[in-house]
Order: structure tokens, then sequence, then C-alpha cells
């Protein structure tokens, strides 16, 4: 399976082409899930690393 196989999605890509392995709706679909999701702010990163870190005890 490589650039000339015309059912693969790299065969796809390569063709420019749109099928069942490289549906244009799914595609779409994708990029606007991706879009709408909320920025990470720098609050909500800070509160993440402010989680203390878990400890093992010694033997």
């Amino acid at each position: 399976m490589g650039k000339g196989d015309k059912k693969s999605k790299k065969g796809k890509i390569w063709r420019d082409s749109y099928g069942v392995s490289r549906n244009k709706k799914a595609l779409k679909a994708k990029l606007k899930r991706t879009a709408s999701k909320k920025p990470v702010t720098a609050e909500a990163a800070g509160e993440a690393a402010a989680k203390p870190k878990r400890t093992t005890t010694k033997k």
C-alpha cells in the first residue's frame, strides 16, 4: 500500500482525491471540531502544573 494505490489513504492524498478511506465530510467535521475547542489559557495550564507530584516511599 503506497502512493500508487487508489484505495489507500496515502494514495488518495497523493492523487488529491477523496473516497471511503479519505472521506471529505469526515475531514471537514474533524477540522470544525478542533477549531471550536476552547484555547488553553495560562490559568488553566497553571492549575495542572500546581498539582503536587506523586512520591514513592523508600524501602
